[in-house]
């Protein structure tokens, strides 16, 4: 009898071990590709699990899938004549969400963000004069977390910025890439290839995009900016997106202006079992979804994260699965009225 239940439980073990290896077989390589798409942009992405790709799929497939799921950019750079700096009357929940003032803060106001697979926050700011880029103490040598740059800059809220140099994804956060001014001054001017470009503020307190040389940007006199991307909206026109984007599914910062003027940064959680993250195309819809005229993608992954008043307020999580954030180059403060 003890020998028959055995039997009966190897045969159960040896049919649920053909259904799984069924089930994966028919994801990998089925019909649908879905599935495949998300596995190879999401880790072709992160450097450190392309493995994850590679073991599965030949260098053709994936070469194949990363050229039809991009995000395809507008080629424009900001019309910064379009910022009106005025107050438009909201026509939904989510105009009212954003101009509707927290009695608390009449400084900001931070929106709980939900969707299919992600969660987060937007901070919502009204002044946006009072937006400035600050850079790691220790430029070339060593980031440093957003916690402490929201410290020593005195900042109400601070966002993760450009992206940085980052060889197999354990870089320190030293050296930022592309251009990057803070306060009117030029801290870096490097060449950047990627997608999207400079995403700074002019003198008029302007968020303006662009693919950018120095000059240009003097020419355009943006006082405080970092280099990344993809650009998301420009000049009220979405970029379209083939597939997932091939930025696959992540945690997420990105910022945005509204024809108003107003302030968005957003900052979407990822990496767990029901957080997976958000892709580009959630990230346009969502500005969309606020009003955002011109909005770009900043630096994500581990890097994303919100501080208010000297906390983090959403959930970093690294591509271990531990709870925490990472040493980064740059970000976007807005600082109190006494500290512009």
């Amino acid at each position: 009898k003890k020998k028959k239940n055995v039997k009966k439980v190897l045969l159960v073990l040896v049919i649920l071990a053909i259904i799984g290896v069924s089930t994966g077989g028919f994801l990998l390589y089925g019909p649908y590709s879905g599935f495949r798409d998300w596995l190879i942009t999401s880790a072709m992405t992160t450097m450190r699990h392309q493995y994850l790709a590679t073991w599965f799929y030949d260098d053709d497939t994936i070469q194949e899938v990363l050229e039809n799921n991009k995000v395809h950019e507008t080629n424009e750079n900001t019309d910064a004549s379009m910022i009106v700096m005025v107050n438009i009357q909201y026509a939904n929940e989510y105009e009212k969400q954003i101009l509707e003032k927290d009695p608390e803060h009449e400084d900001y106001k931070i929106i709980k963000i939900e969707g299919k697979g992600y969660d987060g926050y937007m901070a919502v700011i009204y002044d946006p004069s009072r937006i400035k880029t600050v850079y790691t103490s220790k430029l070339g040598k060593t980031g440093e977390y957003l916690t402490k740059m929201a410290q020593d800059n005195n900042a109400l809220i601070a966002i993760n910025g450009g992206g940085f140099e980052d060889p197999n994804y354990v870089g320190n956060g030293a050296i930022p890439l592309g251009i990057t001014f803070s306060k009117g001054k030029l801290i870096t001017s490097e060449t950047y290839r990627g997608q999207g470009g400079l995403i700074g503020f002019t003198q008029d307190d302007k968020l303006v995009l662009g693919k950018m040389t120095v000059e240009q940007a003097k020419k355009q006199k943006v006082r405080d900016g970092v280099t990344f991307g993809p650009f998301l909206i420009v000049n009220g026109k979405p970029s379209s997106v083939s597939g997932n984007g091939g930025w696959g599914t992540a945690p997420r910062t990105a910022i945005g202006q509204r024809q108003d003027g107003i302030v968005l940064f957003l900052v979407v959680d990822g990496r767990t079992v029901t957080r997976p993250g958000a892709t580009m195309k959630d990230l346009i819809e969502i500005f969309e979804r606020y009003g955002a005229y011109n909005a770009s993608n900043l630096d994500g992954g581990t890097s994303s994260a919100m501080v208010v008043n000297n906390k983090i307020i959403n959930d970093p999580v690294d591509q271990s699965g531990s709870h925490r954030t990472r040493y980064i180059s740059t970000a976007f403060i807005l600082t109190k009225e006494d500290n512009q």
